[in-house]
């Protein structure tokens, strides 16, 4: 049967205890029945106010109990959502808004300003929904309380479809973010594969129903990275859709003494992050105050996107001996490529992976490479995939390409593949940066620094972080005469990047920062930072 998230939240919301907490955000507990009612009549509301199926939600604000209704809200209503990220400048944001056809804005009120820049030049969104916390909301908006409290709670009672879509917008490593369209049949039916490996599972709506109301609600699950990434965003997604509890940070940045104070008061059986970047600082939060923190609930840490060492797994499994950690290897348009999980007592590899079942690994000329042959080969997944990027239809064709018969997603992973048929990341074969779970494009930061008048040329290079995962790095050749004033350049990027984008260090290159061609050469950068800060 096709699956739609709408249709499963309709299934199994009423047969769920409703004072059973849906969200918990600090001190607020919103129960499923509050939740419930709320998001129908958010639903209901936006399509009063003119969405139809198909039509974008985008929704733009940090982790809260709101992000998820209106996921939710949409689902139920049809909609398309859109995720923005908060930490892009204005004109980023535009872009977004822009490139989605977004239809609907739920933002919130610390981004109003934001909003009030880029709103005349948005004529497709008609309608405006401000979450605030002091009641007060933009002349042109509508407050996301009075719409969830506009109606009697009551279901849409609409027909669905498991064609109706869902956008991840990602970074990607060429030019501005692209929105991977996924439908949402293929969505539920990438988590149903991996729950077939351990036993039966229920197959329609109705047998989910029986079977939600036997078991009861899903466990307690605390993302801690932003829902307007995969990461956090999927998990999420997945403990709503089972009647769960998701557990929000109150923090506008990532501390890991108010996460662990949040597991201590709250008790989740599932904790998300992402990789080294949310481990490290977590880790040594617990080596600093060990037995702070009651963290024997947590069963489970999950954590994708960035590279999580084995020295900070292990170092996490002294402090909570009964988790399993589970490191995946997926991105936004490639579900499922492969996972590492660890145990207490045991030793994995970093960067090491058992391959997932739709995952192939093909050499240059798509011949399937050989477990043990040392040969480097990209990895590629099969059915089911996303439909494409939205509206770039070069880079669809360029990422999803059909081998042997078989439409794969390939975004660009270079692996080996072991004797035992695990394989090994070697990174992506662009230049692209990930830091702290955001990818950076590095070309967009070094058209910046040439910006300034005191830069003649700059290249831009990830450099191995401890807290990052990966320190967004410059290397300048200066116009004749100009010093380096390293804080004034990264003053200078910030005027038109997202703050992550920005520079940590900044140095002058010692060497040419180009090849014969003028190609840039990426190597050369490097060495010349390396010897600079070593």
């Amino acid at each position: 049967m096709p699956w739609n998230f709408g249709d499963i939240l309709d299934a199994v919301e009423p047969v769920l205890p409703q004072d059973h907490p849906a969200f918990i955000h600090g001190e607020r507990i919103i129960t499923l029945g509050e939740a419930r009612a709320a998001t129908n009549n958010l639903a209901r509301a936006l399509i009063a106010r003119g969405a139809r199926p198909r039509d974008k939600i985008a929704i733009y604000m940090r982790n809260r109990p709101e992000y998820l209704m209106s996921v939710a809200a949409g689902w139920k209503a049809r909609l398309t959502h859109v995720n923005v990220n908060y930490r892009y400048t204005p004109e980023e944001v535009w872009y977004i808004f822009d490139n989605s056809d977004a239809q609907t804005v739920v933002y919130a009120s610390e981004f109003r300003d934001a909003i009030e820049q880029i709103r005349p030049r948005l004529p497709k969104v008609k309608t405006w929904v401000e979450v605030s916390n002091d009641g007060q909301v933009a002349d042109f908006a509508e407050r996301f309380e009075d719409l969830a409290a506009e109606g009697d709670g009551s279901p849409l009672g609409i027909e669905r479809s498991g064609e109706d879509e869902f956008f991840i917008y990602t970074g990607g490593t060429t030019g501005m973010p692209k929105g991977v369209m996924w439908t949402h049949h293929d969505l539920r039916e990438i988590t149903l594969a991996a729950a077939r490996k351990m036993g039966s599972v229920p197959e329609t709506l109705e047998a989910l129903a029986e079977h939600v109301k036997a078991v009861g609600p899903q466990g307690r699950v605390l993302p801690a990275p932003p829902l307007m990434h995969g990461t956090g965003l999927l998990t999420g997604m997945n403990a709503m859709l089972g009647g769960g509890t998701v557990i929000t940070l109150e923090g506008v940045k990532f501390e890991a003494e108010e996460l662990l104070a949040a597991i201590d008061r709250n008790q989740p059986d599932t904790l998300v992050i992402v990789g080294d970047s949310f481990a490290t600082p977590i880790l040594n939060a617990l080596n600093a105050h060990p037995g702070r923190w009651d963290v024997s609930s947590v069963k489970m840490i999950v954590s994708s996107g960035v590279m999580w060492s084995y020295e900070v797994k292990q170092g996490m499994l002294e402090h909570m001996p009964q988790a399993v950690l589970s490191d995946a290897f997926s991105s936004s348009e490639a579900l499922g490529m492969g996972v590492s999980l660890m145990a207490k007592g045991m030793e994995v590899q970093t960067a090491k992976f058992m391959l997932g079942e739709r995952c192939k690994v093909f050499d240059e000329q798509d011949r399937p490479v050989e477990p043990g042959s040392g040969v480097p080969g990209i990895v590629a997944i099969g059915p089911p995939n996303p439909l494409g990027y939205y509206k770039d239809e070069e880079k669809t064709a360029r990422t999803f390409r059909t081998i042997g018969g078989v439409r794969y997603s390939i975004p660009g992973d270079w692996c080996v593949v072991e004797p035992d048929g695990s394989l090994t990341l070697l990174g992506r074969g662009s230049a692209c940066i990930n830091t702290a779970g955001e990818k950076v494009f590095p070309e967009e930061v070094e058209e910046a620094l040439k910006t300034h008048p005191s830069v003649e040329d700059a290249l831009v290079i990830g450099l191995p972080d401890e807290k990052w995962g990966q320190a967004v790095t410059g290397v300048v050749r200066l116009a004749e005469g100009a010093a380096l004033d390293e804080e004034a350049l990264r003053a200078h990027v910030r005027k038109t990047l997202a703050g992550y984008k920005t520079p940590k260090r900044i140095v002058i290159a010692d060497r040419n920062l180009r090849a014969a061609n003028g190609k840039a050469d990426y190597p050369a950068a490097r060495a010349s930072v390396e010897a600079q800060l070593a």
